[in-house]
């Protein structure tokens, strides 16, 4: 299905010379008086490699067509994830470089959606925010400052984030999955 090349976004798989790609950065450049474009790095999905394209902005660019599929992320044995579809409870496995850096995010029993390309996996799509336990943070420092103090916490799937001096070990916070970055307590 071809969409104008500026309605392109990261994340996005598009058939370019006949290959799936995703689209992994993305910049939409105006110069002056020339004619806008839309600078793309792509990874092709086959290959692994990556490759830089740039589309004029009136460009046509052809979607691939993706069956979506909700699955519940089961266990993980070396690098092969296990997810289990929750209409059909079909379970498949996928390598750790089709899910890419969703790997950090993912709990047993979290739903995340698929896209399939011919009844294979080619993105995990995680939702916008997650809310993960705090299971160590740092100690609150005291100090008479008007600026906000912040401090790190680590989570309950390993990773650690910047949060406020009032967040303790035990609470719940809710983090974005584009970023890694705090956003409320949970």
């Amino acid at each position: 299905m071809p969409i104008a090349a500026t309605q392109v976004k990261l994340g996005m798989v598009i058939v370019h010379n006949g290959q799936l790609y995703k689209v992994v950065a993305r910049t939409h450049v105006a110069p002056g008086n020339w004619r806008a474009m839309v600078q793309t790095k792509l990874k092709s999905l086959k290959t692994g490699s990556i490759i830089e394209y740039r589309f004029a902005a009136d460009d046509k660019v052809d979607r691939a067509e993706m069956e979506q599929h909700e699955m519940e992320y089961l266990y993980a044995d070396g690098d092969i994830y296990h997810f289990m579809n929750t209409e059909n409870y079909e379970q498949i496995g996928i390598n750790s470089e089709v899910i890419g850096d969703a790997v950090k995010y993912l709990l047993p029993n979290s739903k995340v959606m698929i896209d399939m390309h011919e009844g294979k996996p080619v993105t995990v799509e995680l939702p916008q925010s997650l809310v993960f336990k705090v299971v160590e943070a740092d100690p609150s420092v005291k100090r008479a400052t008007a600026s906000a103090q912040f401090k790190n916490a680590t989570l309950e799937n390993g990773m650690t984030v910047r949060v406020p001096g009032f967040i303790e070990a035990g609470d719940s916070v809710k983090v974005d999955t584009e970023t890694g970055e705090y956003l409320e307590r949970a």
